[in-house]
Order: C-alpha cells, then sequence, then structure tokens
C-alpha cells in the first residue's frame, strides 16, 4: 500500500498515513487509498476485544483501564 501512496505522493510518511486513518475512521471515505488500512485495523481491534473476551466496541479510555487492570494483576498489585 504505501509503495502505491508513494507512486501518487513522494512525501508520504508513515505519520502522514495514519493520519489519516484517524481521519478517516471519523470521516469515511470509501475512495481513500488508505480505507483498507483502516478496515484492517478495525477487524484486529475486534480480534484482539475477543481474545481477550471483551464486547466490542470499547472507547480508548476504556481499553487502556482493561489492560492497566490486567497488568496490574498479573504483576500482583491490587487494581
Amino acid at each position: 500500500m504505501r509503495e502505491h501512496l508513494l507512486a501518487q505522493d513522494a512525501k508520504a510518511t508513515l505519520t502522514g498515513l495514519y493520519n489519516d486513518v484517524v481521519r478517516l475512521r471519523a470521516e469515511p471515505d470509501a475512495t481513500h487509498p488508505v480505507t483498507a488500512l483502516v478496515k484492517a485495523h478495525a477487524d484486529l481491534d475486534r480480534a484482539v476485544a475477543a481474545a481477550y473476551g471483551w464486547e466490542w466496541p470499547l472507547s480508548e479510555d476504556e481499553v487502556l483501564a482493561r489492560l492497566l487492570a490486567l497488568n496490574l494483576e498479573r504483576a500482583g498489585h491490587a487494581s
């Protein structure tokens, strides 16, 4: 995908690519070349949540809180 984007814009960067991902999550555009990456991330998010036994979707804050709680639990600290 990056090669395709570089062919269109030689200054395409990974940061720029992920800025597009963030923007496209808020304002979907099926014609944008990064749409496939947005979908891949959404699929991965759902799969990871399922692996943890979590209902999806969750907010970013909720994901971070749950991961912190798991980390503290595994480290032997009370949460």
